[in-house]
C-alpha cells in the first residue's frame, strides 16, 4: 500500500461512519453498563484530547474501542491470547488474565481493520496497565477510562479537578497512583510492571520539578 493509499485508508478509519459502525458492533458485544462505560470513555477522551492538544478523533475512537474484548471471561481471554499468537507475561496470563483484554482487543482490531491507526491500536493495548513511555494519546485513553462520568470511586473528583490545571503527564501519574493505591487497599493483585512504570514517571516528575526550580533560579 502506498503512502497516499494508507493515509486515505486511515482517514476512513477516523470517519464518522466508521465510528458509528463500531458503536453498533459494541452495542452487540457488550452488556448495557459496559457499553455505556465505553461511550463515557470515548467522550471523556475527546474532551481530554482537546484540552491537551492530542488528536481528538483518534482519542474518541480509541476510547470507544478500548473494551472491545471486555466481555470475555478469564478462560476466554486466555484462548483469545493463544488464537492471536500474543506474547504476554506468563504470570499475568495465569493469574491476572482480565488485564489482557487491552492487548487482545488491540491485536484483534488491527487484524480486522488493518488501516486502524497504529497509535490508536497502541493506546487500546496500553489502557489496562499503562506502560513506560506512554504517548499523549496513550495517557488520554488511560485517564479517560478512570475518570469518565460513570466512575464514582472515592478520590476521583480530586483528580478530575486537575484536568487542564496540570500537564498531561502529571495528570496521568496522579491517575496511575490512584489506581495503584486503590488496588493495594482492596488487596488486589498488581501488574508486575506497575512498580517500573511508577518509578519511571516519578523520576520524570522529579526531573521536571528540578528543571522548573532551575529556571526560576536563573530568572
Amino acid at each position: 500500500m502506498s503512502g497516499e493509499d494508507e493515509a486515505a485508508c486511515c482517514a476512513d478509519a477516523l470517519s464518522d461512519a466508521f465510528l458509528e459502525a463500531r458503536e453498533r458492533d459494541l452495542r452487540e458485544r457488550l452488556g448495557r453498563r459496559r457499553f455505556e462505560h465505553t461511550l463515557g470513555v470515548a467522550g471523556t477522551a475527546a474532551r481530554l484530547a482537546r484540552t491537551y492538544g492530542v488528536d481528538e478523533r483518534k482519542a474518541r475512537l480509541a476510547g470507544l474501542l478500548h473494551d472491545w474484548d471486555k466481555a470475555y471471561d478469564d478462560a476466554g481471554i486466555r484462548v483469545r491470547v493463544e488464537e492471536l499468537g500474543l506474547a504476554v507475561d506468563p504470570y499475568v496470563f495465569e493469574e491476572m488474565p482480565w488485564l489482557l483484554h487491552g492487548p487482545t482487543a488491540a491485536a484483534a482490531l488491527a487484524r480486522a481493520f488493518p488501516c486502524l491507526p497504529r497509535d490508536v491500536v497502541q493506546a487500546i493495548a496500553r489502557h489496562t496497565a499503562g506502560a513506560v513511555g506512554m504517548t499523549g494519546l496513550d495517557m488520554v485513553v488511560y485517564v479517560a477510562d478512570a475518570l469518565e462520568p460513570g466512575r464514582d470511586y472515592a478520590g476521583l473528583d480530586d483528580i478530575r479537578a486537575l484536568v487542564g490545571r496540570v500537564p498531561l503527564e502529571e495528570l496521568y501519574l496522579a491517575t496511575f497512583r490512584h489506581v495503584f493505591l486503590s488496588l493495594v487497599e482492596r488487596r488486589k493483585r498488581i501488574h508486575p510492571q506497575s512498580i517500573e512504570i511508577w518509578n519511571y514517571y516519578l523520576a520524570r516528575s522529579h526531573d521536571a520539578a528540578d528543571e522548573r526550580k532551575g529556571r526560576k533560579g536563573t530568572a
